[in-house]
């Protein structure tokens, strides 16, 4: 029994003083995301993964990849990285480059940083935010089905730009962050809880009717008149959520890049995973999106898995230390009464040993 027990606690231990940690790193997302990656990466994982990467033409996934690798002393195959290293060359991105850098500036709906490049540069230049509020405010004006976060983060974008130019840049951060979440939801790339938050702030502080007003009649001929309306529409004093979500998702994407920044925002279910993300990014860098794609939400936050490991973990723990206690304790008392019966029986063979002394008849001493 005790053999078995001490068994039990030898295979419980380990796992419960790994759960036990992970409930003490769930408020610092660097950890944990370090945590991930140590249980999730082996040389043949991130072999495998720098192989697919290449293979569709993700030379960004493949360089993080093999970042991460290489800060975690595993060593790589020569040829791997000389074909991660020719794949981010310049002029095997040139052409991607100027295509992506087009479709971003003209749909804006980035897919890697040239896009959002582009993107950004319709959004700092007012034309994208624009073109995104006419689009969607003259749906509205006709009653047509429009998309009313796309509405609400663009005039958002117009009034950060404002802001951005008279802080010299100091909001930078802030308007790269709206068309990185405009980009996201715009690709399918946003984690429902996020999508919630965002439509739920938006609703508080874009007058949609108010902006609708401001692209209805020759809103296309007058772009300045638009934008100012679209400004107006704005109370950025109910804006201090929002602005924080889009800052950290700016921060993300200047520190790791436009996909990491996308992936982190599709597994995003608040704003609070959004700054976990920032602070992954701060100090990751490259290596962000690769420790994305291998811990997914687990990198972020202590999820509902992790928490009933723990619990299981630790339950195991303390009834095998229960029964340990129990086990000690039994042996204790069965000691204690083996004592106590040799104790008695060994009074029991004296008593009778001096009964049948005092018994036996004296013989008596006769005189000479």
């Amino acid at each position: 029994m005790v053999a078995t027990v001490a068994g039990g606690l030898w295979l419980a231990t380990p796992t419960a003083l790994d759960s036990a940690g992970l409930l003490l790193d769930q408020n610092n997302p660097v950890r944990l995301a370090d945590r991930a990656v140590d249980k999730a990466l082996t040389p043949e994982v991130a072999r495998r993964e720098i192989e697919a990467a290449l293979a569709a033409g993700d030379a960004e996934l493949a360089q993080s990849f093999a970042e991460l690798a290489q800060s975690r002393a595993i060593t790589l195959d020569p040829g791997l990285l000389a074909r991660v290293a020719a794949a981010g060359t310049a002029s095997a991105q040139a052409a991607r480059s100027a295509k992506s850098f087009g479709m971003g500036l003209v749909t804006g709906e980035p897919e890697d940083g040239a896009g959002l490049a582009g993107t950004l540069l319709g959004d700092l230049f007012v034309f994208g935010d624009i073109r995104d509020a006419v689009r969607e405010g003259g749906r509205l004006a006709t009653g047509a089905e429009a998309d009313e976060l796309v509405l609400g983060l663009a005039c958002v974008g117009l009034a950060v730009t404002a802001g951005t130019y008279v802080s010299l840049g100091a909001a930078a951060p802030a308007r790269a962050g709206v068309s990185v979440v405009k980009a996201a939801w715009k690709t399918g790339k946003m984690g429902a809880g996020l999508v919630a938050f965002t439509a739920r702030s938006l609703r508080g502080v874009v007058d949609l009717a108010q902006a609708r007003r401001a692209v209805s009649g020759t809103a296309l001929l007058q772009p300045a008149t638009a934008a100012r309306g679209l400004k107006a529409a704005v109370k950025l004093d109910k804006a201090e959520p929002l602005v924080d979500l889009v800052r950290d998702a700016g921060k993300v994407q200047a520190k790791a890049g436009t996909r990491a920044a996308l992936d982190g925002l599709k597994l995003a279910e608040g704003p609070k995973d959004v700054a976990r993300l920032a602070k992954i990014a701060e100090k990751n860098g490259g290596k962000t999106r690769a420790i994305l794609k291998l811990g997914g939400r687990a990198a972020l936050v202590l999820t509902t898995g992790a928490m009933t490991l723990f619990n299981w973990s630790f339950s195991a723990l303390m009834s095998l230390i229960w029964a340990l206690v129990l086990v000690k304790s039994l042996t204790e008392r069965a000691t204690r009464r083996v004592f106590a019966f040799s104790k008695k029986r060994r009074a029991r063979k004296a008593a009778r040993a001096a009964a049948a002394l005092s018994l036996t008849p004296r013989t008596a001493t006769q005189p000479a």
